[in-house]
């Protein structure tokens, strides 16, 4: 059974940082679309950053320069570095992977899309950043 945690939210101050962490298990896939998402209250989701097994990664305009997203095979761990945090990147953030599909060339919101609509999801993680 594939499970997602995440970990690593918290509460910063404008300008802070914080480095989320979502280990996965109960997976043998080799081929997989990784993400993180978040959603404000009243907002709807949207992608972050995502990373695929061939390591490429993307980010989403609004935290590029900002965010990076990373992955740790050896510990099957997910990361998100997020420095430079505004307040409106508060949100619940969540991890997400789609198994079994080669994603390089997914582009733009298709390749989130494609990963919400099929996708294992953790449980998520609160960062709330005051100004």
């Amino acid at each position: 059974q594939v499970q997602l945690v995440e970990s690593g939210g918290g509460s910063v101050q404008s300008g802070g940082s914080l480095r989320l962490s979502c280990s996965a298990s109960g997976y043998t896939y080799s081929s997989y679309c990784m993400g993180w998402f978040r959603q404000a209250p009243g907002k709807e989701r949207e992608g972050v950053a995502g990373i695929d097994s061939d390591g490429n990664t993307r980010h989403a305009d609004s935290v590029k320069g900002r965010f990076t997203i990373s992955q740790d095979n050896a510990k099957n761990t997910l990361y998100l570095q997020m420095n430079s945090l505004k307040p409106e990147d508060t949100a619940m953030y969540y991890c997400a992977v789609l198994f079994g599909e080669r994603c390089t060339y997914y582009t733009g919101d298709y390749y989130y899309r494609r990963i919400a609509d099929v996708g294992y999801w953790g449980q998520g993680t609160q960062v709330t950043v005051s100004s």
